[in-house]
C-alpha cells in the first residue's frame, strides 16, 4: 500500500518506497506548484498518465550525472563545433518554456499518450514564473530544434525531460546546461530513472540515500543567478567542447 497524500499532508519518507515498482512512494489527487516544490525538496518527483491519480516517485537507485563526468563524444562535438563556426548554432535560456514542455509532451514515435499531462504544465509553468523551473532550448538559424527542462531548487537541478527533432540537438542542450552547471559549481544533475541514452552520456546510478543526503545540503545552497544567464552569451559556454 502507498499513502494517499490529501492537500496539505506531507510525504511520508522515502524509505517507504515501493520496490516494485521501484520507487513509487505515494499518490495524489491534484498537483500544484507548492506540493512540487515539497517532492523535489525531498528527493521525489511526479510521473503518472493522464488517467491516473498523481504518482510520486523516488527511485533506488537514482540516476544522476555528475558534471565533471558528462560525455560528449565525438560526433557530437563536430557537430557543436561545426553549427558554431557556421553561426547557425545558438543556445537560448528560457527563451519558451511553455513551448518546450510542449515540445517534451508530444507522442514519442512508438509511444501513445504522454505523461506531461496539463496539470504538469501548469504547474511547471507556475515554477517557472517564480524562477524555479527552466528550459535550455538549441536553434539552427533561428529554428528550435532542441531543449530540455527541468527544476532548479538551491544548487540542485532536476532534469525533467528533453526533446529533440534534429540529430543531437537535445544532447545540445544538455552540454549546455552541463557547462553552465559547470560554471556555477554546481556537481550533480538529477536524471530521475535509467535510460541507455542517459548512461551513453555519462549519467551512473547512485543509492537513495547519497542523492537524497545530496539534495538536503544543495537545496538550502544560494540559488543560482538564472536572470543574469538569460542576459548572457549561453551559447558560448559550447565553445568549450
Amino acid at each position: 500500500m502507498i499513502a494517499w497524500l490529501a492537500p496539505g499532508d506531507p510525504f511520508p519518507p522515502v524509505e517507504r518506497s515501493l520496490p516494485q515498482p521501484n520507487g513509487l512512494l505515494a499518490a495524489s489527487g491534484s498537483l500544484d506548484a507548492d506540493r512540487l516544490v515539497a517532492a523535489y525538496e525531498c528527493g521525489i518527483f511526479p510521473w503518472y498518465g493522464d488517467n491516473d491519480p498523481v504518482l510520486w516517485w523516488s527511485p533506488d537507485p537514482r540516476l544522476v550525472l555528475m558534471t565533471d563526468q558528462f560525455v560528449a563524444r565525438r560526433s557530437l562535438v563536430r557537430r557543436i563545433r561545426a553549427g558554431l563556426n557556421a553561426g547557425r548554432l545558438e543556445v537560448r535560456l528560457d527563451a519558451d518554456f511553455a513551448a518546450t514542455m510542449q515540445a517534451c509532451a508530444a507522442p514519442r514515435p512508438g509511444h501513445d499518450g504522454t505523461w506531461i499531462t496539463a496539470p504538469m504544465i501548469a504547474a511547471y509553468g507556475e515554477l517557472h514564473c517564480r524562477e524555479l523551473a527552466h528550459s535550455v532550448e538549441v536553434f539552427d538559424d533561428g529554428r528550435r530544434i532542441g531543449g530540455l527542462y527541468g527544476v532548479a531548487l538551491g544548487r540542485m537541478f532536476f532534469g525533467e525531460s528533453m526533446f529533440s527533432i534534429a540529430p543531437d540537438a537535445s544532447k545540445i542542450a544538455l552540454a549546455a546546461l552541463v557547462a553552465l552547471l559547470r560554471s556555477e559549481e554546481v556537481p550533480m544533475l538529477d536524471c530521475q530513472q535509467k535510460t541507455s541514452h542517459l548512461v551513453s552520456l555519462g549519467a551512473r546510478a547512485i543509492s537513495r540515500a547519497r542523492f537524497c543526503s545530496h539534495v538536503e545540503s544543495s537545496v538550502r545552497r544560494s540559488p543560482i543567478d538564472w536572470q543574469r544567464w538569460r542576459a548572457a552569451a549561453v551559447t558560448d559556454l559550447l565553445r568549450q567542447y
